[in-house]
């Protein structure tokens, strides 16, 4: 077990029709890390990875090609592969509770309704593992869930999420040099509506 090495998943949907939708910004987010990297995904046995290393440190990047509500299955595989504890999971999602730009790193916690993070539960059979909710807002109409997640950033929306990329790397560097506390405290924002 190499306790150095850190398996980052961002939660999304495979497929062009997805591409840029609010449900997937964890893909967005591991995108703009692999592009900062100078690196290219490799697909591999459920999902696109690839290792980015920083200062003896390995984060394992992941984009499950499972869709969203089966991202446990990639996600048990590539810690049991890897050989890594729980301790060294961090799982990037959406979340329609916070107003877009928010970020919301916790050590552990509940599905808060997100099903790539219930099937993550299930699976692995804790939900004693990191995990990091950027916020899309909630501008929708009652029964228009589905809608809203699975509809596109506009133009400035996209270009804030690039300025949240960087600052999400920061703080996954300092969780993996540093531990999660210090993570959280750097990281934890609220933007108002």
């Amino acid at each position: 077990m190499d306790e150095r090495s850190f398996l980052v998943v961002g939660l999304g949907n495979i497929g062009a029709e997805y591409a840029e939708t609010r449900h997937n910004i964890g893909f967005m987010i591991l995108d703009a890390w692999a592009q900062a990297s100078n690196v290219v995904f490799n697909t591999e046995r459920y999902g696109d990875i690839i290792a980015v290393k920083d200062k003896g440190r390995t984060f394992h990047l992941l984009k499950p090609s499972t869709y969203m509500n089966l991202s446990g299955n990639a996600v048990r595989y590539w810690l049991t592969r890897l050989d890594l504890p729980v301790e060294n999971l961090m799982v990037i999602c959406d979340d329609i509770n916070l107003p877009f730009g928010s970020l919301r790193m916790r050590k552990a916690g509940s599905d808060g309704g997100h099903n790539g993070l219930k099937n993550i539960n299930e699976l692995l059979e804790t939900q004693a593992y990191a995990r990091l909710r950027l916020g899309v807002g909630h501008d929708f109409s009652e029964g228009c869930q589905v809608n809203y997640v699975l509809g596109k950033f506009d133009e400035e929306q996209k270009r804030e999420i690039s300025e949240m990329a960087t600052k999400i790397r920061s703080a996954l560097k300092t969780w993996a040099f540093m531990g999660i506390d210090r993570a959280m405290n750097e990281i934890n924002t609220r933007k108002k509506d």
